[in-house]
């Protein structure tokens, strides 16, 4: 591969630079902004359990299907028209959130948001290899940690704006982001000398064909999925765990989100490193399992003390999702095999994923208690950990097509 000389990272691009950094940081904002005010949004619109299940699981539902139609729709219409009419309908679905005056219009609204997020998923690594082809890895460093930042920030302030404002201002506030977000890139595709853009690309049929026979494309799936589980079920019910079994009030409860979130930014600019350069891969895996046995178990035991320390914990286990996007690379000899081995991954992953909220929802309405709850997601380690020793193999993607 030819390389491509690096030039001011500001030089020609800036609207680009803004346009990727806005992007990012409202992928994720939807996600985090719901939960901690859960409780005075029911005093309004009646939610029953199973539907703030499904509500969770709607995210890496709308993830996996989006993932796999977004490369058509922008082959279609191109990239910037179609990360343009995301953002729109990203706008749309955030203040639908805030004015929804039913259940079932939270949910719709909250469909065509996570849909618009979906897309902006698959766009924002096309978008930084057409603009910064010779600054891929500081601008995807920049742009994991504006994800990171726009997961910790919502549960930090949803609770003091909602005790303010409104439940409706909390949820709202963020289509004002969204719709900021699209004058960089309206400015972009008027632009004169805007040149064609870089399309996703695709993985041959043969390649994956090989995927679904791969035991290291399976294993990478399952410790992909380990993480989002975990992750999606949190973000769905972690403010109302801490409140029934610890004690802690909403405000308590969404900053106690807000260090789950955070607990990602380390682990997204630490794991890839050691995972790439030092081949620690097994110990990283080692690292995440003991971290979510001990968090669960703190709080099932000892729930009300040192309830940040378990939260911490806990929050330190999705280390598996950037050691599982990592090792694509890692286990592939080729771009076609990291395309097909990714697809396959985050496709079968997020639909795992999508399970999440929605079980632990139905089991404690079942149960009427949140410790089965709890062990569940202490249980969905075990399968993890298998698959960790598998991929914790030097092995190659490409080498098992022949097997």
């Amino acid at each position: 591969m030819t390389s491509i000389p690096p030039r001011p990272l500001w030089a020609g691009r800036s609207l680009a630079l803004i346009g990727i950094v806005v992007v990012a940081f409202n992928l994720r904002t939807a996600v985090a902004s719901l939960s901690p005010i859960l409780g005075q949004l029911e005093a309004e619109l009646p939610l029953a359990p199973a539907l703030v299940g499904f509500l969770g699981m709607l995210p890496p539902l709308c993830y996996a299907v989006f993932g796999v139609v977004t490369p058509l729709i922008a082959k279609r219409f191109g990239l910037e028209a179609t990360l343009i009419g995301s953002l729109l309908s990203l706008t749309v679905g955030l203040a639908g959130r805030g004015l929804a005056g039913s259940a079932i219009a939270l949910v719709a609204a909250s469909g065509l948001t996570f849909a618009a997020i979906g897309i902006g998923n698959v766009l924002l690594p096309p978008l930084v290899k057409r603009y910064f082809p010779d600054r891929i890895g500081l601008m995807t460093t920049v742009y994991v940690t504006a994800m990171s930042v726009s997961t910790f920030l919502p549960p930090l302030i949803a609770v003091p704006v909602a005790d303010t404002a409104g439940w409706r201002v909390s949820l709202g506030e963020w289509a004002i982001v969204a719709a900021l977000s699209v004058v960089p890139w309206i400015a972009l595709v008027v632009h004169p000398k805007r040149s064609a853009a870089e399309l996703p690309e695709e993985a041959d049929r043969g390649q994956l064909r090989t995927a679904v026979r791969s035991s290291v494309a399976w294993s990478l799936a399952v410790v992909f999925a380990a993480a989002g589980f975990n992750a999606y079920a949190a973000f769905a019910w972690l403010p109302s765990i801490l409140h029934d079994v610890a004690g802690s009030t909403p405000a308590e409860a969404g900053a106690l989100l807000a260090l789950y979130a955070a607990m990602g930014l380390p682990a997204g600019l630490i794991v890839p490193i050691v995972a790439a350069r030092y081949g620690r891969v097994r110990l990283l895996i080692a690292v995440a399992i003991v971290t979510f046995v001990v968090g669960y178990l703190g709080l099932l035991i000892v729930p009300a003390v040192a309830t940040w320390l378990w939260v911490a914990f806990i929050g330190t286990g999705p280390m598996l999702f950037p050691l599982a996007l990592v090792l694509i690379n890692l286990r592939s000899r080729s771009h076609a095999g990291a395309v097909a081995l990714s697809g396959f991954v985050q496709s079968v992953g997020y639909v795992i994923v999508a399970m999440g909220p929605l079980a632990v929802g139905v089991l404690h309405d079942v149960t009427d208690d949140w410790a089965w709850p709890i062990v569940l997601l202490l249980a969905s380690t075990v399968p993890a950990a298998i698959a960790g020793v598998v991929v914790a193999r030097p092995r190659y993607f490409e080498d098992e097509r022949g097997e």
